[in-house]
C-alpha cells in the first residue's frame, strides 16, 4: 500500500513539475545572440529564465534585452485570433472569414484603381524566408510595384553607399573576429555600448591589444567613454568632418598612393576638391577643434591597420548616402580595406537588417541583391517564379513616399507585416493621416500596435520562440533560428499568412511551401549568382557550422570571411572615390530664432525600435517607463528648463512632452530624445519629411527645435 501511494505521489509531482527548453536567438539587435529560454511549470504556474548559448558571434553573451525577451512572447496581450473591425471596434473572427474579407477588399481595390493601388510594408525583423516571400507576394501575388520596409530608415544610406563605392553591401567587409587585431578603430555615429552591447568585448579586446579608438558623436555616450579621442561633432555636419579628416591626409602626405592607383578610380576629382577646401573653416563648421581633427586623421592613417564603422548617427541624415561615401573615401585613401584588421563596417540596427534588404523587400530590389531595373535579373527571377518578365512590376518608391501616395489617394490598400510606421516614420502625424486615408488596411502583428489599431483586419502572428527561419547578422553570417515552441491560440507564422492570402487571391500556385526550409531552398536558387549569393548555404550546413558568411556560391564553399582582398565588386575591380561637399544635402534644416537647438534621436539599451515588444516586458519597461530629453545644464538654464520635470519640445511639425534630464555629456546646442515611445512622446512627430535624394533616408539626427516648460493649461498640439 505504501509503495503504491509513493508511486502515486511521484506521478502527481511529475505532472505538477516540468521543464521545457527552447533553443532560439534573441529577436532584437543585429548581433542575433544565441540563447535558451527555459520554461518551468509548477502546479500549472509557469516561470521562465534565459541563458546564452556559445556561438561564433557572441560566445554565449546576452544583454538585458536578450535576457528578458521572453516576456513579450508570453504576454497576456498577445493576439490569439484574427480581429475584424466592425462599427469601429475589433471583434474576433475565424481565419476563413478574415481571409475572405481580405480577398474581397483587395480584389475590389485593384479592380477599381489598378494593381499598384495595393501596397506591402515589410520589416527588417522578420526572417530571410519571410522577407523573400513578402517580395515575391507583392510582385507575383499582388502584381504591385509598391513594396518597401522599415529597414529603409535603418540601413539605406550605408547600403546604397557600399554598393556605389565598393560594388556590394554586406555591412561588414571583415568578420568580427578581426576587430581585436586592428590598430585603429574609428566609430562614426554608433553607440554600440547601448545598441549592440554584446559586440563591445571585440572593441574592448582591441583596446587591450593597443588599438587607438576614435568616436564621432555629439554626445558622450557609453561608447565614447571607451574612446581615446572623442570628436563631438555638430549634428548633421559629419560630411564636413570627414572632409576635414581627408584634407589632413593630403596636407600631411598620408595618402596610400600605391593602393589608390591600383585599386581605386576617381582620385583626381577628390584631389581637386581638397585643393579648394579650407581645413580650418571645415573643422569649425563641423564643430570640432582642429587639433583633434589632425590627431584623428594622422593616427588613423599612420596605423598599420584600421577599421571604420558607421551607424545611424551619420546615416540617418538627408545626406546620409554621401556622408557614408566620404567615410569610405577615408578608408580607401589610406588603403585600409581587403586585408586583416582593415576594412569598413556599417553596424546593422535591426535583427535582420542585413538579410531583410537582400532578398526583395526594397522597392528597387529582387532576391540576391539584384536590381529590379536590370533586364537580366528580371528574366532570371521571372523564370524561377514561372512568370513572364513583363509581368514583374517595376521599381516602386521608398517607405515614406508610399505614405505620401496613400495621402494622395494613389495607394488605397496596404498589407503591413510586423512594423509600426505611425511611430517610426518621420513627420509621424502626417503618416497617421495618410494611413487613415486607406480604403482597406491589413496588419500582421503580435500585438495591437499604434499602427495596427488603425487596421480593418489584424492577423495574429507567431513570436521568435515559435517561428523558425534564418537571419543574417551584423557580420553577414547567415544563422538559423530554431523555434520549437508551439504557436499559441490561432496564431500563424508570417510566411504561412502570406501563403494563405496568396491562396485566396488566386495565386496559390506560386506559394506551395510547407515549411520555412522549403522557402529557404527557393531563396537559395533565387540568390544564386547575385551579389548576396546564398546558394551554397543549407539548413544542415548552418546547424553543423554555426552559421555561414555570404557570399557562399556553392555547397563546397566555406563562406567569405573577408571581402575585397583581390578587388572590388565591379568589372574593373576598382572602388570609386567621390568628391563630397561639406553640405552634402541642400535644404537641411538648421537652427533659427524660433527653433534654436539641434535635436538628435537614438536608442536606450533596454528598448528596441518603437517599443511595441520591449514595452510589453515589465523588466525592460521598468528601466525606462517614459521618454526623456537630454539637455546641457547651461542650455537648460538659458531656456528655464528645470531638472527632472516635464517639458515641451517643439519643431515646425508639432510638439511632444518628455521629462528633462540634465547632462554635461551633450553639446550645448543639442538635445537628445530617444524614439521608443508613441503618441505625445513620439519624437518622430518632430522630424521633417525631407529625404536623402539617393536612398530615401529621413533626417532623424538633425532637426531644429525649441524647448520650454510644460504648461498643461495652455498647451496645444501644433
Amino acid at each position: 500500500m505504501k509503495h503504491s501511494m509513493l508511486n502515486y505521489y511521484r506521478e502527481k509531482q511529475q505532472q505538477a513539475e516540468s521543464e521545457k527548453v527552447y533553443n532560439t536567438q534573441c529577436p532584437f539587435c543585429s548581433m542575433q545572440c544565441k540563447k535558451q529560454v527555459i520554461e518551468q511549470t509548477f502546479v500549472k504556474r509557469k516561470s521562465y529564465k534565459t541563458q546564452g548559448i556559445d556561438n561564433p558571434t557572441t560566445q554565449g553573451r546576452l544583454c538585458v534585452k536578450g535576457l528578458n525577451a521572453y516576456q513579450h512572447a508570453v504576454h497576456k496581450d498577445r493576439l490569439m485570433e484574427p480581429l475584424i473591425k466592425k462599427n469601429g471596434e475589433f471583434v474576433p473572427a475565424g481565419w476563413d472569414e478574415a481571409l475572405e474579407l481580405i480577398r474581397e477588399k483587395f480584389s475590389a481595390v485593384q479592380k477599381e484603381a489598378g494593381k499598384d493601388a495595393l501596397s506591402v510594408y515589410g520589416s527588417a525583423s522578420i526572417t530571410n524566408e519571410e522577407s523573400y516571400l513578402l517580395g515575391k507576394f507583392a510582385r507575383a501575388g499582388l502584381e504591385t510595384k509598391h513594396i518597401d520596409y522599415n529597414g529603409r530608415f535603418c540601413m539605406a544610406s550605408a547600403a546604397t553607399a557600399g554598393k556605389a563605392v565598393l560594388g556590394m553591401d554586406r555591412g561588414l567587409t571583415n568578420s568580427l573576429e578581426e576587430i581585436p587585431k586592428t590598430k585603429c578603430l574609428l566609430l562614426a555615429g554608433t553607440n554600440i555600448a547601448e545598441c549592440q552591447p554584446t559586440i563591445m568585448p571585440y572593441f574592448e579586446e582591441a583596446k587591450k591589444n593597443g588599438a587607438y579608438i576614435i568616436v564621432i558623436d555629439p554626445r558622450e555616450t557609453e561608447t565614447a567613454a571607451m574612446a581615446d579621442l572623442h570628436l563631438k561633432v555638430k549634428p548633421g555636419k559629419d560630411a564636413a568632418l570627414a572632409n576635414a579628416l581627408i584634407k589632413v591626409l593630403f596636407n600631411e602626405n598620408l595618402i596610400d598612393e600605391t593602393f589608390v592607383k591600383e585599386r581605386t578610380k576617381g582620385f583626381s576629382e577628390v584631389k581637386e576638391h581638397m585643393d579648394n577646401l579650407n581645413l580650418e573653416e571645415t573643422a569649425a563648421s563641423a564643430g570640432v577643434p582642429l587639433k583633434d581633427v589632425e590627431k584623428a586623421a594622422k593616427t588613423f592613417a599612420k596605423s598599420s591597420s584600421g577599421m571604420v564603422f558607421t551607424a545611424r548617427g551619420i546615416e540617418q541624415q538627408t545626406d546620409g548616402h554621401m556622408t557614408v561615401r566620404n567615410f569610405l573615401n577615408l578608408v580607401l585613401l589610406t588603403g585600409k580595406i581587403g586585408r586583416e584588421g582593415s576594412g569598413y563596417g556599417a553596424i546593422t540596427g535591426q535583427g535582420n537588417g542585413q538579410g531583410g534588404r537582400e532578398h526583395g523587400q526594397k522597392c528597387d530590389q529582387l532576391p540576391g541583391y539584384r536590381s529590379i531595373e536590370d533586364p537580366e535579373s528580371r528574366r532570371f527571377i521571372a523564370d524561377l517564379w514561372g512568370m513572364e518578365e513583363e509581368q514583374l512590376p517595376g521599381k516602386g518608391v521608398s517607405a515614406y513616399e508610399m505614405m505620401e501616395k496613400m495621402q494622395e489617394g494613389e495607394i488605397k490598400g496596404m498589407l503591413l507585416v510586423c512594423s509600426n510606421p505611425v511611430v517610426s516614420n518621420p513627420n509621424a502625424a502626417f503618416v497617421k493621416k495618410a494611413i487613415q486615408n486607406l480604403d482597406f488596411f491589413v496588419a500582421v502583428d503580435l500585438f495591437i500596435s499604434e499602427t495596427a489599431e488603425m487596421a480593418d483586419v489584424i492577423l495574429p502572428s507567431t513570436s521568435y520562440l515559435e517561428d523558425e527561419g534564418t537571419m543574417t547578422n551584423v557580420e553577414g553570417r547567415v544563422t538559423l533560428r530554431e523555434a520549437n515552441k508551439k504557436p499559441p491560440g490561432q496564431t500563424r507564422h508570417d510566411w504561412k499568412i502570406i501563403c494563405d492570402i496568396a491562396e485566396v487571391m488566386g495565386k496559390g500556385e506560386f506559394f506551395r511551401f510547407q515549411s520555412a526550409e522549403d522557402i529557404f531552398n527557393e531563396l537559395r536558387e533565387a540568390s544564386r549568382g547575385g551579389s548576396a549569393d546564398y546558394y551554397g548555404i543549407t539548413y544542415e550546413r548552418i546547424r553543423e557550422e554555426q552559421g555561414i558568411l555570404w557570399p557562399c556560391p556553392d555547397i563546397s564553399h566555406k563562406g567569405t570571411k573577408r571581402l575585397f582582398e583581390h578587388g572590388f565588386a565591379f568589372e574593373d575591380k576598382k572602388a570609386l572615390l567621390t568628391a563630397v561637399t561639406n553640405e552634402a544635402a541642400s535644404g537641411k534644416e538648421q537652427p533659427s530664432v524660433n527653433y534654436p537647438l539641434y535635436l538628435t534621436t537614438g536608442r536606450v539599451m533596454s528598448h528596441y525600435l518603437t517599443g511595441v515588444q520591449t514595452r510589453k516586458s515589465s523588466n525592460l519597461a521598468a528601466r525606462f517607463f517614459e521618454s526623456f530629453m537630454e539637455i546641457h545644464p547651461e542650455t537648460a538654464e538659458k531656456y528655464a528648463i528645470p531638472e527632472s520635470e516635464l517639458v515641451e519640445v517643439h519643431s515646425a511639425r508639432g510638439s511632444i512632452v518628455v521629462r528633462s534630464k540634465w547632462t554635461r555629456k551633450i553639446r550645448k546646442d543639442t538635445i537628445f530624445v530617444p524614439f521608443h515611445w508613441a503618441e505625445e512622446q513620439n519624437v518622430n512627430m518632430l522630424i521633417p519629411k525631407d529625404l536623402d535624394p539617393v536612398c530615401g533616408m529621413p533626417g532623424y539626427k538633425s532637426s531644429a527645435v525649441r524647448v520650454q516648460k510644460y504648461e498643461p493649461a495652455t498647451r496645444k498640439v501644433e
